[in-house]
């Protein structure tokens, strides 16, 4: 068990200003002020804890109301480790208790989220994110699985979503598997939202139709939710649209509402509040004054020629809560850490860079604006899943095959 302090990074953040009561003109710049930094006083000091290593490829976390841990690997599948330490494989390759054969880990795709139905406890159910091989074109889809009372066993697998966008041949932008999204999470509503991302693929971010470059919203049985509020012509499941690649999704404590984090394409990751209905601004298709190879312009400009969020195109799109100082650095997973034994951190959000190999925490105003950031000082690796378990620590997946318990203290 190693005790690790945290240390206050002084850094200046670009903030883009979110919200009707902060808005703009359409087109007019974005401000950058500086975030200023939260008082060490304030900070809570940390014990992190290997749980689980050599992993291949952990992708997300979740957890079972006894402390089971269900985990996912991208190429392998679902897994549960006991509260007795020992792991049992669930549902994926060979060596599963039920083998998906149309499981396909190509590029960045394979198994992705895992969330366990509200109720979980009764039902046994949880839901994966996938890329399947059981239709041409390939798919990326959400399953349903049913576990057995005591968690070692997987059934019942129910495809609930088979249609949402998978990049299925490599561009000038990347392989085969690129931009597929892939988390999961139930809001306090019930609900199911799913990210999607956009294939590096020009058209799909603003298609009313193609699932990809969304946050959907559905059902236990993979219909539309109520009150999603997409518009007239767009498919019924779509919660929000206009999106890159988004890999992060959590709700805030007390409102409910929904924060991403997607990665930007040279330049702008996002963390964003949503709302019914709302385009996040990413349409990297048209530009005539760019160069743009296979349709897709996504890395021909720059944080004018090609924004994230485009206010010029859409006046009314998402503002984002921060954009990591204009940089792509990977941003991934997000989560609100809860509970007072996060002293000042408590209601902050976590979120995970990967390329930048750091923990960001964000004080988060009542408007969802980022007033605030500091780094955790834990090992710069990359953060691909962050989750609050049952005991109150944060649970961390890393791409170095690791599990991490960091558990809050004085």
């Amino acid at each position: 068990m190693l005790t690790i302090p945290l240390r206050v990074i002084a850094t200046a953040i670009a903030l883009v200003v979110v919200g009707s009561a902060c808005s703009r003109p359409a087109g007019e710049p974005q401000q950058q002020p500086t975030l200023p930094d939260q008082p060490s006083s304030a900070t809570p000091t940390l014990t992190r804890t290997v749980v689980l290593s050599s992993l291949s490829n952990p992708w997300d976390i979740a957890f079972a109301s006894d402390g089971a841990m269900l985990f996912t690997e991208r190429c392998r599948g679902l897994s549960v480790r006991h509260t007795d330490g020992s792991v049992t494989r669930l549902f994926g390759t060979a060596g599963s208790s039920l083998v998906a054969a149309d499981l396909l880990c190509q590029g960045q795709s394979g198994v992705h989220g895992i969330a366990l139905d509200p109720a979980f406890a009764t039902n046994r159910a949880v839901y994966v994110y996938m890329t399947s091989s059981a239709t041409t074109p390939r798919t990326n889809r959400v399953v349903r699985l049913v576990l057995g009372a005591d968690q070692r066993s997987a059934s019942n697998r129910t495809d609930i979503v088979t249609d949402i966008a998978f990049k299925n041949a490599g561009n000038a932008h990347g392989g085969a598997g690129s931009h597929s999204g892939g988390r999961l999470r139930f809001g306090p509503d019930g609900f199911l939202y799913v990210t999607t991302g956009d294939n590096h693929n020009g058209t799909i971010p603003q298609s009313p139709t193609v699932l990809g470059g969304k946050v959907l919203r559905i059902t236990t049985s993979g219909s539309a939710a109520p009150g999603n509020n997409a518009p007239a012509g767009f498919d019924a499941r779509v919660f929000t649209y206009g999106h890159r690649n988004v890999q992060g999704i959590t709700f805030r404590p007390g409102t409910g509402q929904p924060f991403i984090a997607e990665h930007g394409p040279n330049h702008s990751d996002e963390v964003t509040p949503l709302l019914a209905g709302g385009n996040g601004g990413w349409d990297p298709q048209n530009r005539p004054a760019l160069s743009c190879a296979d349709g897709y312009c996504g890395y021909a400009g720059n944080a004018s020629t090609m924004p994230m969020t485009d206010l010029m195109r859409f006046p009314n799109a998402l503002r984002p809560a921060w954009s990591n100082s204009g940089s792509s650095q990977g941003m991934g997973p997000l989560v609100f850490l809860t509970g007072a034994a996060w002293r000042g951190w408590n209601g902050a959000l976590a979120v995970g860079v990967m390329a930048g190999q750091r923990l960001d925490i964000l004080t988060i105003d009542s408007a969802g604006l980022a007033t605030g950031r500091v780094s955790a000082d834990l090992p710069g690796t990359r953060y691909r899943a962050l989750t609050m378990g049952s005991d109150g620590s944060l649970y961390v997946a890393t791409d170095g095959g690791e599990i991490w318990r960091v558990t809050p203290g004085a």
